[in-house]
């Protein structure tokens, strides 16, 4: 009875053991069978992803104030998008808007995502919702440029005391050297409002339309930035003799280039690192040499002190 019942045990152990042998079987078998199935991927041979399609890419917005002309700052500033399109392989926007107000506006809304704006559109925009400082441009080895008083050649007016009466040109509500520090001139030295002083004043909305306008005697007299005027005289040598200027201003900072609070850090540093490194290419001296500048170097909100101190007692730019 005791040899039966471990006969008994021993058979019921082995069948135990076939149970699991077949089951580990059929497994393998299994496994081997989707293996068969998979596709054969080679690691030591890699291929790119495939490019994203133009249409998929979104395009980076650079605003250019209306320092010049509609048509001047497509001339002036396409060089420089086709360049930075190129650097960046992205595809790039110039925007446009026919006040620095509106731009501002554009920035403070973060619908663009650098802008080359005027000395005052920077310290109104600054001031009132935190615009950034990326670069500034630097001309003549300088960071600076003046706002300059200008009369027909034949004019003759040797100050702005002269121009009591006449019609102004205006070039921006929000401009710096063509309207706060005209406006500051007249309150500092003679205790008046432009609308006190002059017959008529009128916007050009360009510093180069207020060149002309005063060129072809559409004005009496109009105040412009420095920088426009110089490179306005480089293209067209006859203003020597259709304009005069009989005053130039204290130094001010540059109108600089900046970037909305809200933009991407990342893309902030590596536009600023951009456009600080484009004097170091041979492609990007050729493009600075067409705009009139040296070089893009960093520039400290300190440096537009003394514009900011025009603004605050002028008062509101609109």
């Amino acid at each position: 009875m005791e040899i039966e019942l471990g006969i008994r045990k021993v058979n019921r152990k082995n069948v135990v053991l076939l149970v699991v042998l077949l089951l580990l079987v059929l497994l393998t078998g299994c496994a081997a069978a989707q293996a068969e199935n998979l596709p054969y991927v080679n690691l030591e041979h890699r291929q790119p992803l495939p490019p994203i399609a133009p249409a998929e890419v979104k395009p980076l917005r650079i605003a250019v104030a209306a320092i010049l002309s509609p048509q001047g700052t497509a001339e002036s500033y396409s060089e420089l998008a086709d360049y930075i399109s190129k650097k960046l392989d992205r595809p790039v926007e110039l925007v446009q808007r026919r006040t620095y107000a509106e731009v501002n506006d554009l920035i403070a809304q973060n619908k663009v995502d650098i802008a080359f704006v005027c000395t005052s559109a920077y310290v109104v925009g600054h001031d009132t919702f935190g615009m950034e400082l990326l670069a500034a441009p630097e001309v003549n080895r300088e960071q600076v440029y003046y706002s300059v008083l200008i009369v027909p050649a034949d004019s003759p007016a040797t100050s702005i005391a002269d121009l009591k009466g006449k019609v102004f040109a205006f070039t921006d509500p929000m401009s710096h050297s063509g309207r706060a520090y005209p406006t500051y001139l007249l309150r500092q030295e003679l205790g008046v409002s432009p609308e006190q002083f002059f017959s008529r004043t009128f916007f050009t909305y360009s510093h180069d339309r207020a060149i002309q306008a005063v060129a072809e005697r559409v004005a009496d007299g109009a105040a412009v930035d420095s920088l426009v005027l110089d490179y306005a005289l480089q293209r067209d040598p006859s203003l020597k003799d259709r304009v005069r200027v009989i005053h130039r201003s204290p130094p001010f900072g540059i109108p600089p280039v900046v970037a909305p609070p809200q933009a991407s850090p990342r893309l902030k540093a590596r536009l600023q690192q951009l456009l600080l490194d484009m004097s170091n290419d041979p492609e990007g001296r050729l493009v600075l040499q067409h705009l009139g500048f040296d070089r893009f170097t960093l520039i400290e909100d300190r440096v537009y002190a003394s514009a900011r101190k025009v603004i605050q007692t002028v008062g509101e730019l609109k």
